[in-house]
C-alpha cells in the first residue's frame, strides 16, 4: 500500500468517567460494543487491523467489498466492526466472537449467515494527506463528506448536545451499546493515548460463586466464576470477576480452598465438559477463543458463597464489561441469586439506533 499512514497504527483510547462531561467543544457519539478496527484502503487493496494491530481480513471477508464501495479510493478510517442481532435486539457480541475461528470454512459460513457491519467514526488519512495532526472537528467533517454509507457501512451518529447524549446513554443501552464517547473537537489523533472520555454503564448484581481459576503465577485466585439461577433452577455461568491485587488473590485462595472439599458431590457444573456442546445452559471452562493455548479450566467449589459485583451490561445471559468484586454477601443464599434481580434495558433494534441517532 502507498498511503501517507501505513499499518500498524495503535488506536486512540479513552479514559473512564461516570457522568457525561459538559465541557464546551465536545462531540458526543454512542460507544459501540464491537471489535475496534482501523481500515486501510489503497485502490483495490483493503486491509483491516484490530486494536492490537493484528489482521482481521480472514475473519470478516464479507466487509472487504462493502468497505471498498463506501470508502474513498485512498484513505485510513477508524471504526468498529459489529454484528446486528438477527432477532432485532441491537448488537450480537456472541456472534461477533464466533468469527474468531481458525477454520476458514466456518468463517465463510458465518460470514454468510451473520454478516458483519462497520461503523466509521474517524478518518486518519485521505489521498496523500496525513490527518492525524488535524483537529477532530475537521476530521469529522471530512469523514461525513467522503464516506458513502451503504447497508453495511455506517457513519456513527454524533451530537453537540449533552442532553441528546444523555438520552442516547439510556435509550441505546438496549441496542447493546456500551455508553457514550465524548471527543474534543480540537483534539488531534493520539495513538495509544487516553485523550477521549468514555461514559459506561455500571450496575451491581449478587452472584453465586461456583469455582475459581488459579492465577497464572500459581499463587492465588485469578478469577471467580459467577452464576445466576434461572427459572428452571439451573445455575448458569454468567461471567467472571478478576483483576485482583496480589494480596487479595492470595486472600481469596485461602477463602476458597476449604470449599473445594467434596465440591463435586452435588456441583451443578459437574458435567459441564460434555454438556456445553449439547445444552443451551451457560457453562464455564474450555479454551480461550483468542488464545487456544490458554487453559480456562476451573477449580469447582461448594456453592455456598455469594459475591456482589459490578457489571456493564447483560448480553446473551452473560455479563459484559466492568465485572469487578465489590464485597461478599453473607446475608444472601446462592439460591437467591437469580436473573430477575437484574435491571436490564429494553431491546432496541440496530436500525432504530442509527435512525434515531442520525
Amino acid at each position: 500500500m502507498d498511503l501517507p499512514i501505513s499499518p500498524p497504527i495503535a488506536p486512540m483510547l479513552a479514559k473512564l468517567a461516570r457522568v457525561i462531561p459538559l465541557t464546551d467543544g465536545l462531540l458526543y457519539e454512542p460507544k459501540w460494543d464491537g471489535f475496534r478496527c482501523i481500515v486501510f484502503r489503497d485502490g483495490d487493496e483493503v486491509e483491516l487491523a484490530s486494536r492490537n494491530q493484528k489482521p482481521f481480513n480472514r475473519y470478516f471477508p464479507e466487509l472487504l467489498p462493502v468497505l471498498a464501495a463506501a470508502l474513498p479510493e485512498r484513505c485510513v478510517v477508524d471504526g468498529e466492526i459489529v454484528i446486528p442481532s438477527a432477532e432485532g435486539r441491537g448488537l450480537d457480541f456472541d456472534a461477533l466472537q464466533q468469527r474468531i475461528h481458525p477454520a476458514a470454512s466456518r468463517v465463510k459460513m458465518l460470514a454468510e449467515q451473520t454478516p458483519a457491519s462497520f461503523v466509521a467514526f474517524d478518518i486518519l488519512a485521505l489521498d496523500d494527506r496525513d490527518l492525524m495532526g488535524v483537529a477532530f472537528g475537521e476530521r469529522r467533517a471530512l469523514l461525513e463528506q467522503h464516506l458513502a454509507p451503504n447497508d453495511r457501512v455506517h457513519l456513527t451518529p454524533a451530537t453537540h448536545d449533552p442532553a441528546v447524549a444523555e438520552r442516547w446513554f439510556t435509550r441505546f443501552e438496549g441496542a447493546g451499546l456500551d455508553g457514550v464517547m465524548a471527543k474534543p473537537l480540537d483534539g488531534v489523533y493520539a495513538p495509544d493515548k487516553r485523550a477521549l472520555v468514555k461514559v459506561k454503564h455500571e450496575r451491581t448484581a449478587d452472584c453465586a460463586v461456583a469455582g475459581f481459576r488459579v492465577h497464572k503465577d500459581g499463587e492465588g485466585v485469578g478469577s471467580l466464576l459467577l452464576g445466576l439461577y434461572d427459572d428452571a433452577g439451573r445455575l448458569n455461568h454468567v461471567g467472571v470477576c478478576a483483576a485482583f491485587s496480589v494480596a487479595f488473590r492470595r486472600e481469596l485462595r485461602a477463602e476458597m480452598e476449604p470449599l473445594t472439599e467434596r465440591a463435586l458431590d452435588d456441583h451443578p457444573w459437574r458435567e459441564w465438559a460434555e454438556l456445553q456442546a449439547h445444552s443451551e445452559q451457560r457453562m464455564p471452562g474450555g479454551f480461550s477463543r483468542w488464545n487456544v493455548d490458554k487453559d480456562l479450566s476451573f477449580v469447582p467449589v461448594r456453592v455456598e458463597r455469594v459475591v456482589e459485583v459490578t457489571f456493564g451490561q447483560l448480553e446473551g445471559g452473560r455479563f459484559r464489561h466492568g465485572v469487578q468484586f465489590v464485597r461478599w454477601r453473607p446475608d444472601r443464599t446462592p439460591e437467591s441469586c437469580r436473573y430477575e434481580q437484574l435491571d436490564v434495558a429494553s431491546p432496541v433494534r440496530f436500525e432504530t439506533l442509527l435512525a434515531e441517532g442520525g
